[in-house]
């Protein structure tokens, strides 16, 4: 099924900001989440003067295919800023609360990845989003794909320096998995934080006995609309293998604390336990160790990852360790 994109101008506040990654297929709410990532006026502040159907309002549940919207219609809209807002957009946002993230089975099972509205976006992410690489990508190695905020940095506690808020044994971690993975950051915020978190880290430090492929930021992901959710941003691992044959599902798993995030390849994703509360919990979490021990595991014993069940993951390595 081809899917037509539609571009379209939103007026507000005396400027134009054009909205480019919809497609017919997309709903009015999918189209009041990208408004919101460009004005930071939060959709349920959003109101669409001209934009109708029939002579009536549009309703969010509507598709922008059945609206017959010319390229680059102007859509005039008002809505006001609020202070939170305005907060959130001078530092990273915070992506979710880390508790009842997609634990629901039935709900993790709708199947996001077959749907030909998200394979079209992930396909123009391939076409326009530039991976910088910060190392050359090695032959025959396997692909992990690590994010930041909870999984190896507690970004929201208060500290003195970086370290005091990295997860334990960040860099033991890094360096074993280097051994068999080549290493990529996926963060779903700017460029810019996550070049600066990793600097405070020491992750890119020259030192390293290991190092970075690429990273990538909020604009590699997509948006979805979940049946039970809303509107939701994910990170579609497509994306990086449209762009690196070598890398593939076979190859290829996601660390994140936060399972919606690899929702389009629910079985490349491993949901870490999430980091936070440093100043408690730093002496204490083993997790990355543990996980290192499952990555090598994996790397050694199996050709194929889509045979595995990462949320068994700890059983995997009993087993291993029984026999």
């Amino acid at each position: 099924m081809e899917s037509k994109e539609v571009s379209l101008i939103i007026k507000w506040s005396g400027k134009e900001f054009p909205i480019e990654d919809l497609t017919e297929h997309d709903t009015v709410a999918v189209l009041r989440h990208e408004i919101c990532k460009k004005t930071q006026v939060r959709p349920e502040r959003q109101k669409l003067l001209n934009l109708k159907h029939k002579g009536k309002p549009v309703t969010d549940d509507m598709v922008l295919g059945t609206l017959e919207l010319k390229p680059n219609f102007k859509i005039m809209m008002v809505g006001s800023l609020e202070s939170d807002i305005e907060e959130a957009s001078s530092r990273p946002e915070d992506i979710g609360s880390v508790v009842n993230d997609l634990d629901n089975e039935e709900e993790d099972n709708v199947p996001f990845e077959n749907k030909d509205v998200y394979l079209a976006k992930i396909n123009k992410r391939i076409k326009d989003y530039t991976i910088k690489e910060l190392n050359p990508p090695r032959e025959g190695k396997r692909l992990l794909v690590l994010d930041i905020d909870y999984t190896i940095f507690d970004h929201r506690s208060a500290a003195e320096n970086g370290a005091e808020l990295m997860r334990p044994y960040l860099h033991e971690f890094l360096s074993s998995a280097y051994q068999y993975y080549d290493i990529a950051i996926w963060s779903a915020t700017s460029m810019r934080w996550i070049v600066e978190k990793m600097k405070l880290l020491g992750v890119t430090d020259d030192s390293r006995d290991y190092k970075l492929v690429f990273m990538l930021d909020d604009a590699a992901m997509i948006t979805v609309l979940c049946p039970l959710r809303g509107v939701i941003e994910v990170k579609p691992l497509g994306v990086i293998w449209g762009k690196y044959s070598q890398y593939s599902s076979k190859n290829t798993i996601m660390f994140d604390d936060l399972r919606r995030n690899f929702l389009m390849n629910p079985k490349s994703g491993l949901r870490i336990k999430p980091f936070s509360e440093a100043h408690l919990n730093r002496h204490k979490d083993k997790e990355l160790l543990k996980l290192a021990k499952y990555l090598k595991a994996i790397a050694e014993n199996c050709d194929d990852f889509d045979t595995l069940n990462h949320r068994r993951w700890e059983d995997y390595l009993s087993k291993k360790r029984s026999h």
